[in-house]
């Protein structure tokens, strides 16, 4: 630059670059590869039309890591604003790829339990973005969730409400973005055959302890909890093929511009982004679905917290069935996903 500024050395300009065609790869991983898991797959359309976060329950070789990662084949394609913010994030922390440095592919981070809460958050002395910043505009993938240090996932819960994270030191205020789609995974018990008596081989404090590293308030920030149960035989054999990516991506993407369209005045994108007063206005209930939802809130002891995460999961099932109104098929299926944390942490009065 300095040469160039001299009329040394001329810095010559760059040639116009198509952005969409810096995006194409070939997608090495597929929805179609995973068998069976129709729940499942439901769950994931659900949670990545609306931007809902999400919890997989289930047993060790159930397909939880299989599935989430391959959520990011279903998002929609980072658009030029979200690559060059990406891209100066990864600029920071110097992980960018010398070869083609403009982050063109939503992030897919998948953080060990052993991550320390800096390392998750960000920070240090002079703070540095962490992994919840490195998932900006992606995902953050947290496998065997209940194995993380308590501590490190209530670190979670603000960024989660305020989808950025500010960093106080001595000399100064930091903030990093945090607009990520958290995907958690976890086995039912340390030995993961919990609720099957008749294979686990938990004793009840055991199961009790490692549930409970999971608290109530940072459950209230998961919208969709889903119970992913072990492959059967004829999954492995079934003649008829499962649903491309490319074919749930489009369902997704259709949901995500009727909210794009909707929300273009609050200055935002997805339905898991509305606040509770804008909830009330855009995910609203005729009268019969408010019986529904004033009987669940008693009986599974919700919060308001997660009574706002079943009407924007709601809002969201029926974006996809391009529904104006949230029908009651849309509501009950909304609630559905909210039965399965109660009937692992018990907190159900049903």
């Amino acid at each position: 630059l300095i040469l160039h500024l001299r009329g040394t050395k001329s810095i010559i300009p760059s040639e116009s670059v198509d952005f969409s065609q810096l995006q194409k790869q070939t997608e090495i991983l597929d929805f179609l590869d995973v068998a069976g898991q129709s729940f499942a797959r439901r769950a994931v359309e659900i949670a990545c039309a609306g931007g809902h976060n999400l919890l997989l329950i289930g047993p060790p070789g159930s397909g939880k890591s299989m599935i989430a990662k391959r959520i990011p084949t279903i998002l929609p394609p980072l658009t030029e604003e979200e690559s060059i913010e990406l891209t100066r994030i990864y600029s920071i922390v110097g992980e960018l790829n010398q070869d083609s440095p403009l982050v063109c592919q939503r992030p897919f981070r998948e953080v060990h339990h052993s991550a320390t809460r800096s390392a998750l958050i960000g920070g240090g002395g002079i703070p540095r973005p962490g992994e919840i910043s490195l998932a900006h505009n992606g995902v953050l993938f947290l496998d065997e969730i209940a194995e993380f240090q308590k501590h490190v996932l209530e670190a979670l819960r603000q960024p989660l409400e305020n989808h950025s994270i500010k960093i106080l030191r001595e000399r100064g205020e930091y903030e990093f973005p945090a607009e990520f789609l958290l995907v958690a995974a976890m086995n039912p018990c340390p030995c993961g055959n919990y609720p099957d008596l008749n294979k686990c081989t938990c004793t009840t404090p055991q199961i009790k302890k490692y549930l409970g590293r999971l608290s109530q308030p940072f459950l209230d920030r998961i919208d969709l909890c889903i119970e992913v149960e072990k492959v059967q035989y004829e999954d492995l054999c079934q003649e008829e093929k499962q649903e491309t990516s490319k074919v749930i991506q489009a369902r997704v993407l259709k949901a995500r511009e009727i909210q794009k369209e909707r929300y273009k005045k609050l200055g935002i994108t997805t339905n898991a982004q509305l606040s509770a007063k804008e909830t009330e206005i855009y995910c609203s209930l005729g009268k019969k679905e408010t019986l529904v939802m004033k009987k669940a809130f008693d009986n599974l002891g919700m919060t308001a917290r997660s009574y706002y995460k079943v009407l924007g999961v709601a809002r969201t099932i029926a974006d996809l069935d391009g529904e104006e109104q949230i029908q009651m098929h849309h509501l009950k299926e909304a609630l559905g996903y909210r039965m399965i944390d109660k009937k692992f942490w018990g907190r159900t009065k049903i």
